[in-house]
């Protein structure tokens, strides 16, 4: 038993080391039978390729040779009837020959075999290579002969076939058809380029004469071969294929060195898999952190999002457009205009836009229009648009973002109260300082007519009977009314509250009826005015009462500045004049209505906060005046301006567009 064990101890590592050589050596003749076996298939491929190709082109030979047969008997069986001229069996053998041109000649002869037609101007060869002896089996079935090949007249190497088609009826011979074909024409015309370069073709007989031969790829190399059998009744001909293709090569070396590369290429395409298996793990990870991070961030939005591809069809939506619309994604994507948003008494402007928007034709920039909840509810949206590009720059389709803005809408309506109310605050300001003013005013036009009025009725007392000097008193008294009248309505129209009413007003109108107040504003300064209105100015589309408080607020404020000077340098200047961007037209023209004064100016640290709100200078003012003006003047689409004068003080502009006519 010891024994027993000890040569177990002593086999056992044998037999450990057995199997894996087993092992190797099936893998090593593995690698010798496998590239023997693939070389052996391949050459039975390459063979039974060839075979098949040869069988194909002996079938094609054999096809038009009996086509040319069939057509050459039909061509007989008119001449034997007699529907046939000589003249047109030559054309019909011509026109054979023009689409075969592996035919050298045809011959007609009749039945004492004398030649009646012949399609060639050369001598004929002996009869003998032409017409065979004749047999009466062939004759009574009119079977087709052809004569062994021969070599043609005047050439060496040339070899030609001539098949012989007896002309019958009624068991009669009324003639024959002999029609020669080129050996080589057969070969050139009837066998393919592609076969003929891989192959040597040649047509050989029973003791593998050749008879011709084709060999566009060059010589065969006897390795891959085949020889078959033409059909031609009385002529032993073969068709021989020679690949020019060798055996294939064992390379053992190369294998084995193919065999090291692939297992080396394995262990690094391995590797390289791993690799990317993790970048692609970390891309995944990454792609879906960053797809929860757009998810969130999109549903966290308050601005609506939607997608729509080049037919218009809502392809993606968020939640806050579906909260805006009141409807969820499911019943809206998918979807093509008209959308249930939509509010029907806008769907010609939505459409409109959309086919705008499929023409590519996208506004750069924002839009507003309204659209409708699910319960009927109008709201207004600023809608953005944009192309929708993918990866590859090809547009896809556009993307908008929609903003609900009806809370700016309800801000704008509150701003645009507020500034009216600060415009009515202004004008009561500015009454308020022209109270006093016009009490004065008055005191002299009511003390006129009071002593005007006194001293008519003194003449009428005393019987007086001078009635032109009466009708002066009571003219001059007339005139004093109707100037404090005047400076009442102005005073009127100027607080009177109303909404702002935008209408084609004339620049010299609105200067003018203000003047009056402008003059009321001046006479306690003694400030002398000066007017230079431009003839023919054209109207402006603006609010006559808010252009007659930048004007009454603009003067003011030069008047004021004046007030230190010396009487001689109390001017005011009011020039208004056309400012055309094209002389040819004032379509785009502006009028410039500018007040210039001769005061002590503007600082350069105070023109800075100049329009800011509640900035004055003054000791009780507001600081509301200029700011009030520019926001009437912007309201108008205009523009107000300042600047030093040359000759002193401070000169305000103020730029309104021309209002255009209609079409």
């Amino acid at each position: 038993m010891t024994i027993f064990n000890k040569l177990l101890s002593w086999q056992g590592p044998k037999w450990r080391w057995l199997l894996p050589i087993l092992l190797v050596l099936l893998f090593l003749a593995t690698l010798i039978w496998l590239p023997w076996q693939a070389q052996r298939m391949e050459a039975t491929d390459r063979q039974e390729q060839l075979i098949a190709d040869t069988l194909w082109v002996e079938q094609a030979i054999q096809f038009q040779l009996n086509r040319n047969e069939e057509i050459l008997r039909l061509a007989g069986n008119e001449i034997v009837n007699s529907h046939l001229t000589p003249h047109a069996v030559l054309d019909r053998f011509r026109a054979l020959m023009k689409s075969n041109r592996e035919i050298q000649r045809i011959v007609w002869f009749d039945d004492n075999d004398l030649m009646l037609v012949s399609t060639s101007d050369s001598p004929l060869p002996p009869k003998s290579t032409l017409i065979p002896a004749r047999g009466e089996s062939e004759l009574a079935h009119g079977k087709t002969q052809c004569l062994p090949p021969a070599l043609e007249a005047n050439s060496k190497n040339s070899y030609v076939l001539s098949c012989h088609i007896p002309l019958v009826k009624d068991n009669a011979r009324m003639g024959s058809i002999v029609v020669t074909y080129r050996l080589a024409g057969i070969l050139e015309e009837m066998v393919p380029w592609w076969f003929a370069q891989d192959n040597e073709i040649s047509l050989i007989d029973a003791d593998e004469k050749v008879y011709a031969d084709r060999s566009a790829g060059g010589s065969g190399k006897n390795v891959y071969t085949h020889n078959r059998a033409l059909d031609l009744p009385g002529a032993q001909l073969s068709l021989r294929t020679n690949s020019n293709k060798s055996e294939p090569k064992l390379l053992a070396n190369l294998l084995v060195l193919s065999v090291i590369l692939l297992s080396i290429g394995l262990i690094w395409s391995l590797a390289a898999l791993w690799r990317d298996i993790n970048r692609r793990l970390a891309a995944e990870g990454a792609l879906r952190q960053q797809v929860a991070f757009r998810a969130a961030m999109e549903n966290s939005l308050v601005t609506g999002l939607r997608a729509r591809d080049m037919e218009g069809r809502l392809t993606y939506v968020n939640p806050a457009f579906c909260k805006m619309i009141e409807q969820p994604a499911e019943q809206i994507i998918g979807r093509l205009p008209p959308m249930p948003y939509w509010a029907p008494e806008a769907i010609a402007e939505y459409q409109q836009r959309f086919t705008q928007l499929l023409a590519g034709t996208v506004p750069s920039e924002g839009f507003e229009t309204i659209y409708q909840r699910a319960n009927g509810e109008r709201f207004p949206v600023l809608i953005y648009e944009s192309p929708l590009v993918n990866e590859h720059g090809v547009q896809t389709g556009w993307m908008s973002s929609i903003l609900e803005i009806s809370e700016l809408k309800r801000a704008q309506e509150l701003s645009r109260q507020q500034e009216e109310k600060l415009h009515d605050s202004a004008r009561l300001a500015t009454m308020g300082e022209l109270a006093s003013m016009l009490a004065h005013e008055l005191n002299q036009p009511l003390a006129a007519i009071s002593s005007y009025t006194t001293g008519a009725m003194n003449l009428i007392a005393a019987g007086g009977s001078d009635q032109d000097l009466l009708q002066q008193a009571l003219g001059k008294a007339n005139t004093q009314a109707q100037r404090a009248g005047q400076i009442i309505r102005s005073v009127h129209e100027f607080v009177k509250k109303r909404e702002p009413s935008r209408e084609p007003v004339c620049m010299a109108s609105v200067i003018d009826d203000t003047m009056p107040l402008i003059d009321l504003q001046a006479q306690p300064y003694h400030v002398a005015i000066q007017l230079d209105i431009a003839p023919a100015l054209p109207q402006v589309l603006a609010d006559r009462v808010l252009l007659e408080q930048v004007l009454l607020n603009l003067t003011r404020n030069a008047i004021e500045s004046m007030q230190n000077n010396p009487p001689a340098r109390r001017v005011l200047r009011i020039e208004a004049k056309l400012a055309a961007a094209d002389e040819q037209t004032v379509a785009h023209s502006t009028i410039i209505v500018s007040v210039a004064d001769l005061g002590h100016g503007i600082p350069a640290d105070v023109a800075e906060k100049l329009f800011s709100p509640f900035f004055s200078t003054k000791s009780g003012g507001m600081g509301m005046g200029l700011k009030i003006c520019r926001t009437a003047i912007e309201f108008h689409g205009g523009t107000l301006t300042h600047q030093q004068n040359p000759a002193g003080g401070t000169i305000f502009r103020f730029a309104l567009p021309v209002d255009r006519p209609s079409a």
